[in-house]
């Protein structure tokens, strides 16, 4: 897809890989970027600033993601690319409570689902529409610390699977964008060693692979190359694999502040 004289939207995009894509994406020359998110005074000056359209949006709410797609089309007619952004991580094994577990789900997994009911049927009304969805290498891999991110991040790279499988004849496209450690308000106190292995991008380096990812309708979106590889490893000898994490795991353990002494 060629993003010139298309209708945007991004969700998440008042920081972090959300800000970056909005910022590259308006060099390519949209028809309109349509910018959402919970933080609206952040959101609103970005929107100044690139000459876009600012909504404010909790995607974990169905209904506020029902109005940021109406709103859209009322406006533009349709979406061409919906990114859909936005997410958190929280720390934590099988002891986080399950008010956490649920408030994760609905930001990085039912977020994804609300935007595809909402946008679907226009989309294939028209026989186009392009879908990113920012899954995560967490979703090929997992989260090492935090089992609600690991989960929800492997449901919301299995959603874009499905969609591309069940909807790709019907010209609908879905990149999934799957980074290692960014530098954003998600990483921030935190160093390489701990965020990622292999260090961090930019939230500017990922903005640009998503690009190319969507100038290319590719599906998978890599900004850290070493993902593919790992990947790779854990399909083909998936127990290997588990113990090269447990010993990961090892060292990540030995990095985290220690309580109750």
């Amino acid at each position: 897809m060629d993003i010139e004289n298309k209708v945007v939207v991004i969700t998440g995009a008042a920081s972090g890989i959300g800000r970056a894509l909005a910022q590259r994406f308006h060099r390519e020359r949209p028809a309109q970027l349509v910018l959402a998110d919970i933080s609206t005074e952040s959101l609103s000056d970005l929107a100044t600033e690139l000459g876009a359209t600012a909504v404010a949006c909790d995607v974990g709410s169905e209904a506020d993601i029902r109005k940021l797609m109406q709103t859209t089309e009322d406006t533009w007619g349709h979406i061409d690319l919906f990114c859909g952004n936005a997410g958190i991580l929280r720390m934590g094994g099988v002891e986080t409570d399950n008010d956490t577990f649920a408030q994760v789900w609905d930001v990085n997994v039912m977020a994804h689902i609300y935007a595809a009911r909402a946008a679907l049927p226009r989309m294939l009304e028209r026989g186009q529409g392009y879908f990113l969805i920012t899954a995560s290498a967490a979703g090929l891999l997992t989260q090492l610390g935090s089992l609600s991110y690991s989960i929800s991040k492997h449901a919301a790279l299995s959603c874009a699977e499905w969609l591309q499988v069940t909807h790709g004849h019907q010209g609908i496209k879905v990149s999934a964008l799957c980074p290692q450690a960014v530098e954003t308000a998600m990483t921030a106190g935190t160093d390489g060693s701990v965020a990622g292995v292999d260090g961090m991008l930019s939230a500017q380096q990922v903005a640009e692979a998503a690009l190319e990812a969507i100038s290319e309708e590719r599906f998978l979106v890599l900004p850290h190359p070493q993902v593919k590889k790992y990947f790779q490893n854990k399909a083909n000898d998936y127990g290997r694999w588990i113990g090269g994490m447990q010993r990961l795991q090892e060292q990540f353990s030995e990095l985290m502040p220690k309580t109750g002494d």
